[in-house]
């Protein structure tokens, strides 16, 4: 079921993808809205197939499971912190190893914190498209197979590489950017948010905040010289994107060793939800 669920989870996503560039190359500015209306579409694709998938085979028991995650909120609060703050506290530090190695600090965002709020608050549940394919579908099942840390390694490049259609189409975010850079941070992500979503019994809506504020906070920090590429396979002369790459890995390294003693099945999650 996995293998179905990745190959119908990209060739749809990837249609949709494909048809908003078209329009967009096509019709410019002028299409931009339904461009972005086509997007979103593909963007909720991997929840609709892993929907799809598990009630036909489980029926109604086995969506209850799937999204009962949505609403697992009760928590310790450090995971509502952890969950606000990674990306936050990965782009700083990045800024403080930058300032310490070059003696200059990077560019920082002028975005006023409570826009950046606002914007968190809002996609949180846009991020339901995403989370109950990759963590609520397929990390469990990839867990049972391999164990959580490979698994969460393996799901991070899968994860990664949806997104490639990003990086060439015109006005997305990736454009300009590299895609060995983004896959080594999205792989490490993935391992972050495996260990949350392991840690809170399965929380869903912990690791869509934690999606949503990482979407919203990536910007805070840039490269005071240029950093973009014109091949998305080449890699970036400014050295920040290296440096936040490098603690991006050194945070999955940590996360990996708190799962060292995660046994290859997720708990049940004990939050009915009558369909």
């Amino acid at each position: 079921m996995l293998l179905r669920f990745f190959t119908l989870t990209y060739i749809l996503s990837w249609l949709w993808f494909g048809a908003a560039a078209y329009i967009l190359s096509c019709a410019g500015s002028s299409a931009a809205g339904v461009g972005a209306i086509l997007f979103l579409p593909g963007v909720v694709t991997p929840a609709l197939v892993a929907i799809a998938l598990t009630a036909r085979s489980e029926g109604g028991t086995g969506l209850s499971e799937l999204l009962g995650g949505i609403i697992q909120w009760r928590v310790n609060v450090w995971y509502y912190v952890l969950a606000v703050g990674y990306m936050v506290a990965i782009k700083l530090t990045g800024a403080v190893v930058y300032w310490i190695a070059f003696g200059t600090w990077p560019l920082f965002s002028a975005i006023p914190w409570y826009v950046t709020a606002v914007a968190v608050l809002f996609s949180t549940p846009v991020q339901a498209g995403e989370e109950v394919g990759w963590r609520g579908f397929a990390l469990p099942r990839l867990t049972k197979r391999f164990g959580l840390k490979t698994a969460s390694i393996i799901l991070g490049v899968i994860w990664a590489a949806w997104h490639l259609p990003f990086f060439y189409i015109t006005g997305g975010d990736n454009v300009g950017q590299s895609f060995p850079v983004f896959l080594v941070a999205v792989t490490c992500i993935s391992v972050a948010m495996a260990w949350l979503y392991w840690r809170t019994n399965q929380s869903l809506l912990l690791t869509m905040l934690m999606h949503a504020s990482m979407d919203n906070t990536a910007g805070i920090v840039t490269s005071p010289v240029p950093a973009a590429v014109n091949n998305p396979f080449s890699l970036p002369p400014a050295p920040l994107p290296w440096i936040t790459a490098a603690m991006f890995c050194a945070s999955a390294i940590w996360f990996l060793l708190q799962m060292r003693n995660q046994s290859r099945r997720m708990p049940r999650l004990s939050l009915p939800i009558f369909l």
